[in-house]
């Protein structure tokens, strides 16, 4: 099977998650757990990247993490590898350890990536592993590297506790930890920051961002192997780049696509052009430019053929 594509470019944010194979525990115990920091932290320091956030969990793990350079499936296939190559000899077992790839959803911006920090530091307190006055104490979190220390000097808190209104500091940590205790009590706060939407899709941020880089990245949805939300994100955008094109060069606009009949035959004629040019679905068609359902705009649309093709 292919591999699945990846969004990369600078100084992209990412959320990457991964589980044990058929949801196995993987960090059942200290080595365990350690062993894996230790090639995140190799990872990290080898590929130049900047780490936000970390959550070791019994079958699964968190990172939060900036790439400088855009060299994020390089730096996972090598961290996954190595791991998996540690845990075996050390086992004494051979097998896929994860149950995939791994997870990795673009992150919009410093506000966005505080929210998906805030959802990694609380994943031991809302899975019942420690009492939220405790979720410092967490062993495999950053949050304990970042209020005691050590630090990696690869570890970096400034922009999302600058999004928070916090500092990087001995204060802040103090308002910071006061923050998420308080949070862990409050389920409508953890559903507005969008938590559980934190490990879905392939991105965390708004509507117009996402569309925004599905825009810019929409040639991978003509590779094979991308994940499905993805490549659908990225023909849309496709699809809605050219629409825009062929509007703008007949004068008319979405709010004339909504205001005009769903037979109008400049509307046909650019759906016409988008099916054929870019295989645009006849649902997005029919939602987009307003030409009913999608059936009917099947039945419009090979009237419309006919009509063009006998004259």
């Amino acid at each position: 099977m292919a591999r699945k594509l990846r969004i990369e470019f600078p100084d992209a944010v990412y959320h990457v998650i991964n589980r044990g194979n058929y949801r196995r525990d993987l960090f059942t115990s200290a080595g365990e757990a350690g062993a894996f920091l230790s090639a995140l932290e190799e990872a990290v320091e080898t590929f130049g990247w900047r780490l936000h956030a970390y959550a070791i969990m019994r079958n699964h793990y968190h990172v939060a993490l900036r790439t400088p350079q855009p060299n994020l499936g390089e730096g996972m296939h090598w961290l996954q590898t190595t791991f998996s190559t540690r845990f075996n000899r050390f086992r004494g077992e051979r097998g896929h350890l994860f149950q995939g790839r791994y997870q990795a959803l673009l992150v919009e911006d410093d506000a966005a990536l505080a929210r998906l920090v805030n959802y990694i530091h609380l994943n031991p307190v809302r899975a019942k592993i420690v009492a939220p006055e405790q979720v410092a104490s967490f062993r495999w979190s950053s949050l304990g590297r970042f209020v005691r220390g050590p630090r990696l000097p690869t570890m970096e808190a400034e922009p999302w506790l600058r999004a928070l209104g916090m500092t990087d500091a001995p204060g802040g940590w103090r308002d910071y930890v006061d923050y998420l205790q308080h949070l862990a009590a409050d389920p409508a706060e953890q559903e507005q920051q969008g938590f559980a939407t934190m490990s879905r899709g392939w991105s965390i941020g708004t509507h117009a961002w996402r569309r925004a880089v599905a825009r810019d990245h929409s040639h991978l949805a003509l590779q094979p192997g991308l994940g499905a939300e993805e490549a659908r994100s990225l023909r849309e955008a496709r699809w809605e780049h050219r629409l825009n094109e062929l509007l703008h060069a007949s004068r008319h606009s979405l709010v004339d696509a909504k205001a005009g009949a769903c037979s109008a035959p400049w509307k046909l004629e650019i759906a016409a052009r988008l099916r054929r040019e870019t295989g645009a679905a006849i649902a997005w068609l029919a939602r987009t430019l307003h030409l009913g359902t999608a059936s009917s705009a099947r039945v419009y649309l090979c009237r419309h053929k006919e009509r063009t093709t006998s004259n």
